[in-house]
């Protein structure tokens, strides 16, 4: 039977959260600033002809969208695994009277990126992330999180299979749309590759926020040493060999005007996992997929991130791959707050002053 663990989430009390109206021209830019932002020296310029608007006039969009926290950032995205980074997503039973308390010292964690308070018993899950030459590891880290917070219970949710990772919010699709089964796609490599202390220094030198100026490249460019055109092609380069996923636009959701998003939990038998997998990531509301390990107080080996205007809309789209694929033991968890969201940052200085005073 399904989980009763689905419930209405809590509408989150973060300031300036609301959805904010967006124009056509507004909608179509998020849709392709979100898609992949061009390695050119004058990528506004390439956006512009494709949404046949002046140069001029996206980056004056793109400054308002930023300004208004519709677009969170444009930024360079490295792959955390190619990179050698160990990684996976953690639930944690924390104390549900003082989340906040267990939040600040998870929070404390450089590689923690998200965390967010859900509806269920394992109530805090945060992801987090640890560097190649960690001295405590992924299992220490954890360990020493799981004495800081005095967490009841820690489940460990690495990656077994990706399926989907891929962030586009689809400004201009209805909830049919997003319900609609796409394109399946092969699992993606979680192998680390081959990088080079150019890359490091170009991905220390080009991660965060891009500068909204016609040549937003320069800037990292003149830091490194290196021509524009140099630095362009190292880093088509490393997209190439799986190191940067893409350049684009990160949304604040709430703001633009997806206000809801859902876990959905699949316990799918494991002899279906590789046909149904790749499916259910295919779905347009769906942003991430994954298999992830069982125990006997978790049956669930699918995650799937459902992203929509309304919790309906997220439950449209989850009861559609239920429908799919007659799924019956699922549920899903919707976070009531967000304690944490953010790119991670690679090879900074922040891990080992952390690991130095929890080691």
């Amino acid at each position: 039977m399904a989980s009763d663990v689905t419930a209405v989430p809590k509408l989150r009390s973060r300031k300036d959260g609301a959805a904010v109206a967006l124009d056509d021209l507004d909608r179509r830019l998020l849709n392709l600033m979100q898609g992949s932002f061009p390695l050119a020296p004058r990528p506004y310029a390439a956006v512009a002809a494709e949404a046949q608007v002046t140069e001029d006039e996206v980056m004056a969009r793109v400054r308002r969208l930023l300004e208004d926290r519709i677009i969170r950032q444009v930024t360079p995205i490295y792959d955390t695994r190619a990179l050698g980074y160990g990684s996976m997503l953690v639930a944690a039973k924390v104390d549900p009277e003082h989340p906040w308390r267990a939040a600040k010292v998870i929070n404390s964690h450089p590689g923690v990126s998200h965390n967010y308070l859900r509806n269920h018993d394992f109530n805090m899950w945060f992801t987090i992330a640890v560097e190649p030459d960690s001295e405590l590891g992924l299992q220490g880290s954890l360990d020493v999180l799981q004495t800081l917070t005095g967490a009841e219970s820690i489940r460990q949710l690495p990656t077994l299979k990706l399926f989907k990772i891929r962030m586009d919010l689809e400004m201009d699709g209805d909830t049919t749309s997003l319900a609609s089964e796409g394109v399946a796609q092969e699992p993606v490599d979680l192998q680390g590759v081959p990088y080079d202390e150019t890359d490091v220094a170009i991905i220390r030198a080009t991660q965060g926020d891009l500068p909204v100026v016609p040549e937003p490249y320069a800037p990292a460019a003149a830091e490194l040493g290196m021509t524009q055109d140099a630095l362009l092609e190292h880093m088509t380069g490393m997209r190439e060999r799986g190191l940067l996923r893409r350049v684009a636009a990160i949304l604040f959701h709430r703001r633009a005007g997806f206000s809801a998003n859902g876990m959905g939990v699949w316990s799918v038998p494991e002899q279906r996992i590789a046909e149904l997998g790749p499916r259910m990531a295919s779905f347009r509301g769906i942003s991430h997929c994954y298999q992830r390990p069982t125990y006997e107080d978790w049956p669930y080996s699918v995650f799937t991130m459902a992203h929509g205007r309304s919790k309906q809309e997220c439950d449209a789209i989850l009861d559609a791959i239920a429908t799919e694929f007659s799924i019956t033991e699922r549920a899903t968890l919707y976070s009531s707050t967000e304690f944490k969201k953010i790119r991670l940052l690679y090879f900074t200085d922040e891990f080992k002053r952390w690991e130095a005073e929890h080691a």
